[in-house]
């Protein structure tokens, strides 16, 4: 039987992340790859696709994947490689390779077929990845760079260092089949061949601790090379590698040492012979090139007068150039980059230019935002042009730069003369909405300038839009901030000299964030860099990697790496997620107990709920929030979560000692918890919010305590707090989905839609385009008020999807979903969707006094549990005929669950 069933090959699965993705039908050839399938390591790839259907109720029942040597067999159905045979599963996911042994270099073809409940398809489009270098011998014998500045650097007080631009001729006299070259460049490369820059990826690689691990890129560049001579030319920026601000504070920040690059190019011929052109000691290079400094905090300067026509390209006089010298490689290990890198992901156009005195202007871009700016100027030879930027103005009109602490945040150009030049930095980048511009002789247009978003290839998922206006800009507020930081790390702020993967950010934040942006190979790879920089006795930093000193012990900030854990195999359902950590997460949480456990109350903390707002806008004004105030409650309830959150994981690997071990620490310490901190008026502590929240949500309250206990959390926001929150970071984490679940989601509305200081609302009301990093960003100390972080999302996004739109999973990677949304008395219309692992989820309801429309969209190979809102099953009819993938389970609460299957349904309620 010939479905009209489609599978679109979503990923291929290596180290647990998602490679690539292509949507093409089975009779499409055309893949569209959003992820280089190049250079990988991974020799037990998994597999992932979608299956996209026309007809409802479609269950995958069994799968046939192929994989061969080259593209002729697979057409022809020779899986030479890999035949995996009809395997009986419902499996689409995570389908791991089980070929030949895959060795270096090795290119694989493949494409799938499946069975249905409904039938069998035809088979996918045909698609590929190549294997990386798998070996250290596979690599060039020898790192090349220069361990020493030259005269116009400043590497003692400045960190100023310019790039280093390397260069090889080589000969290619046969006709070749194909080319790929494998690059670490570090701290940051621009890899180009005959003149044209490889590939669109910015700011690459992405960092790591250098001493633990390093990442390499692969790519195809079989149209760069050209019969005859070729040029190969790379440029070294500085990045993480050459530390900022090293010599500043050497006991808190590590540096790893001069720029540094080891490449590959290998290219094989039609006739099967092969050649490799490797990094040694022949190479030329030189700092005398345009760059004359890139600073991720102080920005880039660059003189067009030094520019080198002709540099990457074949026969340009490099007499005068240095010989590149070996160097000694970083002790990381070697590893393909398995995440995306950055790129220039949104172009802005300015809405403003204003005149200052003295010559200077005022570029305003509309919107906060991560990246840099591209310049289009004319003007004499030597003329320098200046960049200053900013994310907000004082009052008067000049740049607020306060924030920045001493980051310069500063681009200058140097003009070459003659024609209209247009330039834009290489290494740097920077949070901003303001520029000021001077040195120009003339009126600039904001026609001159475009603004360049900057972050990694990750893409958006999610959709989500309300009838509340204030609701919707949050949302976009939201995904500025996110995107923007994203940055190969999840780092806290773009803009200052800070710029840190602070664990503590990202809780539950990343939960929300996943929502959003396909960020599971992202998060995949920051758990590894936390792993690398746990110690030998079991501590985790605050910071990972660990580029500042940073190891405080407390249960909030390193606890993150089990949150993290838990959103990717919840969200993605990859299970080696728990299995690659769980080593990590037990010795550090046996370290905590051991060090600071005292009669099962966990007695170490060092942030507590971290920047809590103010009791009014004005009691704050002036003040700095970096203000420390630890609290044993928070570190024990902590770690009581954890225990829980192990005992998952436990379960999810099979560890049935573990387990036990987990439920009976838990227990004691919920006990030793409840006896120390509750009070028989029915609240924790001292009747603080977060006090309260935590320990309820954790499910740490005595059953017949939980109604006061959340009665006084009610009592807390609507009469303390007038509707409004009173929570810090760690708090936030829990609040909105604490109110719904015990039965306010209103007044979880209430505080969400706030325009009042404080909330996310009075952002916005003051001007905000990103998410503050403290409720009373506007009058705080400005050394501590950054505009664009994301701790303060707190559970805010999670609580979008899950509640408001209904969009949540019962099971890992939403094989089973719930959807359930609330619906809240002023809030009329959600339409969100989310493309999940299985494919497109969607919740689109409009309600009005007399009827409820609700459209749903369930992807194939799942099932979900729908909670319609109504008085009797009676009320509900759906609209497509698609009553027979239908099932009534029961009433239940004012809702009408029925179990469906995959497809498109539109229900209506006659209220």
């Amino acid at each position: 039987m010939n479905l009209k069933i489609y599978i679109a090959i979503v990923s291929i699965c290596f180290l647990n992340i998602y490679i690539s993705e292509a949507q093409v039908a089975v009779q499409n050839t055309t893949c569209e790859m959003l992820v280089n399938p190049l250079g990988i390591d991974e020799q037990k790839p998994r597999f992932a696709w979608h299956i996209m259907a026309k007809e409802s109720n479609v269950m995958q029942t069994a799968y046939q994947i192929l994989a061969a040597s080259t593209e002729e067999k697979l057409k022809a159905n020779d899986g030479d490689i890999w035949d995996s045979g009809k395997v009986n599963s419902d499996e689409s996911i995570h389908v791991a390779y089980n070929g030949i042994v895959l060795k270096s270099r090795m290119k694989v073809y493949w494409k799938v077929k499946i069975w249905t409940n409904a039938g069998e398809s035809d088979w996918s489009a045909n698609n590929y990845f190549s294997m990386g270098l798998l070996y250290y011998k596979d690599w060039p014998k020898g790192w090349i760079g220069y361990d020493s500045a030259f005269p116009w650097d400043n590497i003692k007080t400045d960190s100023r260092l310019s790039a280093r631009y390397f260069r090889k001729e080589f000969q290619s006299t046969k006709a070749i089949k194909s080319a790929t070259a494998s690059i670490i460049g570090l701290g940051l490369y621009q890899l180009y061949i005959n003149g044209k820059k490889v590939g669109e990826d910015v700011l690459s690689p992405s960092p790591t601790d250098y001493t633990k691990n390093v990442k390499y890129n692969t790519y195809d560049v079989t149209k760069y090379i050209q019969t005859g001579k070729n040029a190969i030319g790379a440029i070294l920026g500085n990045g993480r590698f050459f530390a900022m601000r090293q010599n500043e504070k050497p006991y808190k920040i590590k540096t790893f040492g001069f720029p540094k690059m080891l490449m590959n190019l290998n290219i094989i011929y039609t006739d099967g012979t092969t050649v490799n052109i490797d990094t040694d000691d022949s190479w030329k290079f030189t700092a005398g090139g345009p760059i004359r400094t890139n600073n991720e905090y102080d920005g880039e300067e660059y003189d067009a007068t030094k520019e080198a026509t002709g540099w990457d390209k074949s026969g340009f006089d490099d007499s005068k150039w240095l010989n590149a010298q070996f160097v000694q490689e970083p002790t990381g290990v070697i590893e393909a980059q398995m995440n995306e890198n950055m790129r220039v992901m949104n172009t802005l156009k300015p809405v403003s230019i204003t005149k200052l005195v003295g010559g200077r202007y005022i570029l305003d871009m509309g919107q906060n935002m991560v990246g840099w700016l591209q310049i289009k100027v004319k003007g004499l030879k030597g003329k320098q042009i200046k960049m200053r930027f900013a994310e907000s103005l004082q009052s008067n009109g000049e740049l607020f730069t306060s924030n920045l602490r001493n980051a310069k945040c500063t681009d200058l150009y140097t003009l070459k003369g003659g024609e209209q030049e247009s330039w834009e930095p290489t290494f740097v980048y920077r949070g901003f909405r303001y520029v000021e511009l001077s040195g120009y002789t003339y009126q600039p247009s904001v026609n001159d300038f475009l603004g360049k978003m900057i972050y990694d290839n990750i893409k958006t998922v999610g959709t989500f839009e309300t009838s509340n206006t204030l609701t919707n800009q949050i949302f976009k507020n939201a995904w500025w901030g996110i995107a923007g930081n994203y940055k190969g790390i999840p780092i806290d702020c773009p803009q200052r000299n800070e710029r840190m993967p602070w664990l503590g950010d990202r809780g539950a934040v990343a939960y929300g964030e996943s929502f959003v942006f396909d960020n599971g190979r992202f998060y995949t790879k920051w758990l590894q860099d936390i792993r690398n920089s746990q110690k030998e006795d079991g501590a985790i930093p605050d910071v990972a990697p660990a580029f500042w000193r940073y190891y405080s012990d407390n249960m909030t900030w390193p606890g993150a790496m089990l949150l993290v854990t838990e959103m990717v195999y919840k969200q993605t359902g990859d299970v080696a997620a728990v299995r690659d950590n769980y080593p990590a997460m037990k010795k550090w949480l046996a370290y905590m107990q051991d060090r600071y456990m005292k009669d099962y109350i966990l007695t170490k903390d060092s942030y507590g709920d971290w920047c809590m707002p103010p009791i009014t806008i004005e009691f704050g004004r002036g003040k700095s929030a970096d203000k420390k105030y630890p609290s044993e409650l928070i570190s024990t309830a902590y770690y009581y979560h954890f225990t829980q959150l192990m005992m998952q994981f436990a379960k999810a690997i099979g560890d049935d000692e573990d387990l036990k071990m987990y439920l009976l620490l838990g227990n004691k310490i919920k006990n030793a918890f409840n006896q120390k901190y509750y009070n028989e008026k029915g609240y924790y502590a001292a009747n603080a919010l977060t006090d309260n929240i935590i320990p309820l949500y954790f499910g740490m309250v005595p059953q017949s305590k939980v109604d006061q206990v959340f009665k006084n959390i009610v009592y807390t926001v609507e009469v303390t707090n007038k509707g409004h929150l009173s929570n810090g970071l760690v708090g936030i984490q829990w609040l909105m989905r604490c109110l719904n679940d015990y039965g306010r989601p209103d007044l979880a509305y209430t505080i969400a839609t706030q325009k009042t200081y404080p909330g996310w609302g009075y952002m916005i009301d003051n001007g905000a385009t990103t998410i503050w990093e403290l409720w009373n960003g506007n009058t705080a100390d400005p050394k501590m008020n950054s505009q664009n972080h994301v701790m303060m999302l707190g559970d805010l996004l999670i609580w979008y999807y899950e509640n408001l739109a209904g969009i949540k999973s019962e099971s890992q990677a939403f094989k089973k979903i719930i959807m359930k949304p609330e619906m809240i008395n002023g809030l009329d219309k959600v339409n969100a969707s989310y493309n999940s692992t299985y494919g497109l989820i969607r919740s689109n309801y409009t309600k009005t006094t007399s009827q409820l429309m609700w459209q749903i969209t369930i992807p194939a190979n799942t099932s979900a549990l729908v909670y319609i809102p109504a008085k009797s099953r009676n009320d509900v009819s759906e609209k497509l005929n698609s009553i027979k993938d239908i099932k009534f389970i029961k009433m239940d609460d004012g809702r009408a669950v029925y179990e469906i299957g995959s497809g498109d349904y539109s229900f209506v309620v006659e209220k």
